[in-house]
């Protein structure tokens, strides 16, 4: 099955790309405002069971030095190390 982000992001590039038909179009908003593909499994949901525990602790101490991140987002890496034990 497709990701549902990427299906949508075609239907989003359809209603704007001026070489597509209205009837195309019309298809395409019609999709996006009923929704049927965001029903679909995605693999791009956050499931932290999946993920390295090695890599999202890295990750997290990287935030921490990054001086392009916000306080708030800082705040939370430190939260998350903690829960993590790291």
């Amino acid at each position: 099955m497709a990701n549902p982000g990427n299906v949508a992001g075609g239907y989003k590039a359809t209603l704007n790309n001026p070489n597509v038909s209205d009837e195309a179009k019309e298809h395409a908003q019609e999709m996006l405002d009923s929704g049927d593909f965001e029903s679909a499994p995605s693999s791009s949901k956050h499931d932290d069971s999946m993920k390295n525990t090695g890599n999202v602790i890295g990750g997290y101490k990287a935030t921490l030095n990054n001086p392009n991140v916000s306080d708030e987002a800082k705040e939370h890496a430190k939260e998350k190390l903690d829960e993590l034990g790291a």
